[in-house]
């Protein structure tokens, strides 16, 4: 679906307190005036100069405390060794300028509807599958999907480029369980950046797969190696991993490379951002030369370029990315006024109506837990996921946020992708994300399925 939308400009500014009436938001009304930068006047608060390590001139402006120019420069810690290796070190981050954390968009003058080619039930597949499928609700297929599963069935090497919950896994998962139908004795490696990811993907191949003798082994880091070393001494047809945890059963014999002839690579974006190339370059020189490969990506950067080039075979290139942001979510920014503490800002934003199911961000794992923990004493039920919990103690917490148990849930950018949680009604950006992708990824969390969002930054 492809939406056209007028959106308010971040490039004006005048007059507007960040907090009116202790509410975080409120303009200022009726002032304006003339500024030597040329920018015309706004009531939503004018533009100051200033900002971050690394700013540049530009201009937003926000309900939650005015805009300012300037931009944002900072590290971006590794990460630990297992689903979630590699992580790129210190050091500083790509220029985010502010006024991309702004989109007042919102106003819809035209919907064009997505018209599919296809039904589910007219896809060449397994009658079973067909059953699995429409058991699961699903009927006509999003444009990634009608678009890939042809391709896949036909054996051709896939490019796909789409932005974040667009039904991507259901897009390689329905035409390769087909095929292993046809051919039981071949199995499939799909490999992705984290944990969360790969679990999810396990959760979605056994609603296709009900009353089929068809198995996968999650193999991932965090948690116990050795329940996933009797699964692979069992039957299964499809290991789905992390680079670390693979590379790891691969050098101890337990995953034979020769043995798969179709593999995926989910997130690819996000694994060579993570450290993980060197894993995959592995994995890919031990498969078999002529094999089928699939490749997903949010993003096209040289790199992902040289990575299609040496490992795909004339593959066929798809994309239905149509904007970096969804059009679903609302983009803000919030400004700490002198003399307040952050923290007390972000109380006073989640005791506002309508912040029922929140995922705050931060940069680091001991930062994410203390806010989680500094949020408990002041209250709210929280709970928080990263690097430095058990695999059992995230899933506790994903199961609690996702069951609303708990209002919020902190989290790392181990989190960003692939968590396909409904009903997130806020995002907040507590540190500004590294990179811009790390933000669009960050974002997608929330505006889901039709849905409306919203992402705050603190900046």
């Amino acid at each position: 679906m492809e939406q056209k939308h007028f959106r308010a400009s971040g490039s004006s500014g005048g007059h507007g307190r960040p907090f009116r009436n202790g509410k975080p938001g409120v303009p200022r009304p009726g002032h304006s005036s003339s500024h030597a930068s040329g920018h015309s006047p706004s009531r939503f608060g004018a533009p100051r100069a200033g900002g971050y390590q690394g700013s540049r001139p530009s201009h937003g402006s926000s309900r939650f405390g005015g805009g300012r120019s300037g931009g944002y420069r900072g590290g971006h810690g590794g990460s630990s060794r297992g689903g979630n290796r590699g992580g790129r070190g210190g050091g500083f981050s790509k220029y985010i300028d502010v006024s991309k954390f702004v989109n007042k968009a919102v106003i819809t003058e035209k919907t064009e509807h997505f018209v599919p080619d296809h039904a589910f039930t007219d896809f060449q597949i397994d009658n079973r599958l067909k059953t699995n499928i429409a058991a699961k609700g699903y009927f006509v297929p999003t444009p990634i999907q009608d678009k890939a599963i042809p391709h896949i069935l036909r054996g051709s090497d896939l490019v796909g480029i789409a932005n974040t919950g667009t039904g991507k896994t259901a897009a390689f998962l329905i035409p390769l369980i087909d095929k292993i139908l046809k051919h039981p004795k071949e199995k499939v490696m799909i490999v992705v950046p984290t944990r969360e990811l790969a679990q999810q993907i396990e959760q979605e191949f056994m609603g296709f797969v009900k009353h089929m003798a068809l198995w996968a082994v999650c193999c991932v880091g965090g948690a116990s190696i050795i329940p996933q070393l009797k699964a692979l001494g069992r039957q299964y047809n499809f290991v789905i991993g992390t680079p670390g945890r693979l590379r790891d059963l691969i050098e101890r014999g337990k995953v034979r490379l020769p043995e798969y002839a179709t593999v995926v690579l989910d997130e690819a974006d996000r694994m060579l951002d993570m450290g993980f190339i060197n894993d995959i370059k592995f994995m890919m020189a031990g498969m078999p030369k002529q094999r089928h490969t699939l490749f997903f990506s949010a993003t096209m950067s040289p790199e992902i370029k040289a990575l299609i080039s040496h490992f795909l075979k004339d593959p066929v290139s798809i994309s239905v990315k149509t904007a970096d942001t969804a059009q679903s979510v609302e983009q803000d920014i919030v400004r700490v006024p002198v003399g307040k503490n952050k923290i007390d800002v972000l109380q006073e934003l989640l005791n506002q109506p309508g912040f029922t199911k929140v995922i705050i961000f931060g940069k680091t794992k001991h930062g994410v837990q203390r806010l989680a923990e500094d949020l408990l004493k002041r209250g709210f039920k929280a709970e928080a996921i990263h690097g430095n919990k058990s695999q059992g103690q995230r899933m506790r917490a994903l199961k609690s946020f996702k069951d609303h148990q708990v209002q919020i849930l902190t989290a790392t950018d181990v989190a960003a992708r692939g968590l396909d949680i409904s009903g997130v009604t806020h995002v907040i950006n507590y540190d500004i994300p590294a990179t811009y992708e790390d933000y669009v990824h960050r974002i997608g969390r929330t505006g889901r399925a039709g849905k409306k969002g919203m992402a705050l930054t603190f900046v």
